[in-house]
């Protein structure tokens, strides 16, 4: 799957010992029989989950399955003297008051913010130009309307007003993530003591209402149409409808004609870096190195965190309480809560003794929406693409829109469309949506000198192939070769700059990082999978219907992205239930 180098670039320095790991070595971190609290899985949430705690004086230790701790938000180098950021890729939802509370900067977490951010290239003999037109994007708002007014003189009037319009619908979602959902249990079937206590959790809804005001309506709207409907009422012009599209739907088994497909958008708009709002960057070292620096900060108050260390059980008291779980080599340990960072599907349906868990809550859990359309291709390269749209400097030094991410087969929506109707026909798509990303183009660390990573987030792809048939090596090489293909187009002299790559379709997304059906949120960020009913109605409060069991991972809300959210909201969840006892 992984193809050698050829000599051609210079080797880079190994990355130091993780302090993580060094912090829980000087800890005298060996396996303990009890704790009070035992994370499973490190995935980003996790290991937030488990900062927060141990920072509240609760003893946790964290068991993950894997080599290296991140989950998802990992940093591999599958080839020798590259190194990708192998699942998730970019960093924007992280919530700021994780960043400041775990004092991220201080355990090492550095960030390349990226400006311009978004660059589609035409397709095209050119238009009054020697070279085809091209769509760049960033934050500085005269020259997007210069870059939009290439399409249509209206869009890029109109551009400013959608942009805050858009903005102020994520200001009104923005406090709905950092609380637990409306308890919509104690309000149908708790104490009047309950009920009273859970009309806080109202308190998120009523100040996004009053952000939104008069303009509810509209907003609703764009929560529950088809993006395409939305976009039409703002823009005429396709390459910027569909650039903007793309963010409804990525990672999504939607098409933009799919209802309910501009949450998906609000999801990856509402984010920011560094205090800027709605900015995307990338993490020096990968996203790894993101997943390290919440270790640190974990570790440096007393976590303990274990490394193939694979969880086989939730054990469950003979009350019907959590007291621990059970490895895969069978030692016990003893723990007063567990908080799971696996996916739904694992934690109640695989983990948990069936037993203790009510029938038709198992059977909506196991009735959750995974589906995706993902294939991730981690690529090693010996030179920068250079587009057709906008050729390389002289000597191959990055240019903007080197950083960005970088749309191909994004000039029209109805190309999105017909590549996501190809996947539910069971086939790969005919003409995939690419992002294309080059990390390496701000952060050197990551390739050989001369060399660079570039990540290809492609969609869309059926877990299972027409026919039942399942994937294989040479239908994943058929596909990447049909990726690289587009990418010629566009690019000419890609595919001979390749010095290897790494092909992850949804089954290998699923084996390797246990994302059910390849979902990079767990399971759908459909309306119906939200909010209130993330994972499931009634249960959307990280606890479920085992005492003492709650659910920290992208599976709970407010969903997923690398946001850790879900991990601090199931820590103080956690945290209130331990001293309430």
């Amino acid at each position: 799957m992984a193809a050698s180098g050829r000599g051609l670039c210079r080797a880079v320095a190994a990355s130091p010992f993780p302090a993580w790991r060094r912090a829980h070595t000087e800890a005298g971190g060996g396996l303990k029989p009890e704790y009070d609290a035992v994370v499973i899985g490190a995935g980003h949430n996790g290991l937030v989950a488990a900062a927060y705690l141990q920072r509240l004086g609760v003893n946790t230790a964290v068991f993950e399955r894997r080599h290296v701790i991140g989950g998802a938000a990992v940093t591999e180098e599958i080839i020798p003297g590259f190194k990708f950021s192998r699942a998730s890729y970019l960093l924007s939802l992280l919530r700021p008051q994780i960043y400041t509370d775990l004092e991220l900067k201080k355990h090492g977490l550095r960030l390349h913010l990226r400006n311009p951010y978004s660059f589609t290239p035409m397709l095209e003999d050119g238009v009054g130009s020697k070279v085809p037109r091209s769509l760049l994007l960033g934050t500085d708002m005269a020259e997007n309307q210069k870059q939009i007014a290439q399409f249509s003189r209206k869009d890029a009037q109109v551009f400013p007003r959608y942009e805050e319009f858009m903005h102020r619908l994520a200001l009104a979602i923005d406090p709905l993530l950092d609380a637990a959902p409306v308890d919509m249990a104690a309000f149908q079937r708790g104490s009047l003591l309950q009920r009273i206590k859970s009309l806080s959790t109202l308190k998120p809804l009523l100040k996004a209402g009053r952000i939104l005001g008069a303009q509810l309506p509209q907003y609703y709207e764009v929560l529950t149409a088809p993006i395409t409907k939305v976009l039409d009422q703002w823009f005429e012009s396709e390459p910027l409808k569909a650039t903007l599209a793309t963010d409804a739907v990525i990672g999504a088994m939607t098409s933009p004609r799919t209802p309910g497909s501009g949450y998906v958008l609000l999801h990856h708009v509402m984010g920011g870096l560094e205090g800027m709002q709605g900015a995307w960057g990338y993490v020096q070292g990968g996203m790894g190195a993101l997943s390290d620096a919440i270790a640190s900060s974990a570790t440096t108050h007393g976590a303990s965190i274990f490394t193939e260390k694979t969880v086989a059980k939730v054990q469950v008291n003979s009350e019907g309480c959590v007291q621990g779980v059970v490895l895969e080599d069978g030692t016990e340990v003893r723990s007063k809560v567990v908080l799971s960072n696996t996916s739904p599907q694992i934690t109640f349906l695989k983990l948990t003794p069936q037993e203790w868990l009510p029938e038709e809550f198992l059977e909506k859990i196991s009735q959750l929406d995974t589906r995706s359309p993902v294939t991730k291709i981690n690529v090693a390269v010996d030179r920068l693409p250079s587009f057709l749209a906008a050729p390389n400097a002289p000597r191959g030094h990055p240019l903007p829109h080197h950083q960005c991410s970088i749309h191909l087969n994004c000039e029209d929506t109805l190309l999105l469309h017909q590549a996501f109707e190809d996947a539910m026909d069971g086939l790969p798509s005919h003409r995939p949506m690419i992002e294309l990303c080059i990390p390496s183009a701000l952060d050197p660390t990551l390739a050989p000198s001369g060399c660079h990573v570039v990540s290809l987030f492609t969609q869309y792809t059926p877990y299972t192939l027409a026919g039942g048939k399942a994937w294989d090596e040479q239908e994943r090489d058929a596909y990447a070769d049909r990726v690289f293909d587009c990418i010629e187009v566009y690019a000419p002299g890609f595919k001979d700059s390749v010095v290897g790559r790494d092909i992850l379709t949804p089954p290998d997304l699923e084996r390797i990082f246990g994302l059910p059906g390849g979902n990079i949120f767990h399971c759908a960020m459909s309306l119906d999978q939200l909010y209130f009913a993330r994972p499931v109605p009634l249960h959307s409060g990280y606890r479920c219907p085992l005492q003492g069991l709650y659910l920290c991972g992208s599976g709970a809300h407010p969903g997923g992205g690398v946001m850790g959210a879900a991990g601090r909201n199931a820590a103080h969840a956690a945290f209130r239930d331990l001293k309430s006892k």
